[in-house]
């Protein structure tokens, strides 16, 4: 069960969305992103654990968020009154707040990591899926390493790795790798969905 946050939700005619400021849409076209996906040969894409969760609210502002629940899921006892500190999905603000957030870590920490890690994170991503192609094994290796130590700086934690070569996702610890799936339709090869779009993750 999962606690759904309906910020669009109407009280008296408001709602928490209606004032909220959205912020500068920062977010990558999600055509440039798929076109640079199959540009190379090599492919790597992976989601983000809880993406808005790992981004705290300010404090002052942690009243705008404010709800019930009841101890332990009892709903015959009384309900107590909670606040959430981080950024909730549904809040028009938090894609926004979440995707300075991931940038600013990235820029903080750059001087570690090379070029090619930080222009990922800066254009290749989609919220938070990363989605990326490389020209080889070697370099598709090094990138998922070097992302994940690049943004564990931040609090944010890549998950659900998944790659058309099978050597890349030896090199990744088995907890954050994906697990594939068949789909039957289409004569039972492996098959994913990136943004959406249909991926034959065994073909180049």
């Amino acid at each position: 069960m999962r606690v759904v946050f309906d910020c669009a939700a109407r009280f008296r005619g408001n709602s928490l969305n209606d004032e909220l400021l959205q912020g500068p849409d920062v977010m990558n076209s999600l055509v440039g992103v798929l076109i640079q996906f199959r540009k190379e040969r090599v492919a790597i894409v992976s989601d983000m654990e809880a993406m808005f969760h790992q981004v705290r609210v300010d404090a002052k502002d942690h009243n705008a968020l404010r709800f019930i629940w009841w101890p332990d899921g009892d709903m015959s006892q009384s309900p107590i009154d909670f606040r959430m500190l981080v950024h909730v999905f549904g809040a028009t603000s938090s894609p926004s707040c979440a995707r300075f957030c991931l940038i600013q870590a990235t820029e903080d920490n750059a001087d570690e990591f090379d070029e090619v890690t930080v222009e990922t994170v800066k254009y290749n991503y989609y919220v938070d899926h990363c989605i990326k192609s490389v020209a080889t094994e070697k370099k598709a290796i090094s990138l998922v390493s070097q992302l994940m130590a690049l943004l564990a700086k931040g609090g944010f934690r890549l998950m659900k790795w998944l790659s058309n070569c099978t050597n890349v996702l030896d090199k990744a610890p088995l907890a954050v790798i994906v697990k594939t799936f068949l789909n039957l339709s289409l004569g039972n090869e492996p098959v994913d969905r990136v943004l959406d779009v249909r991926w034959n993750f065994n073909k180049e």
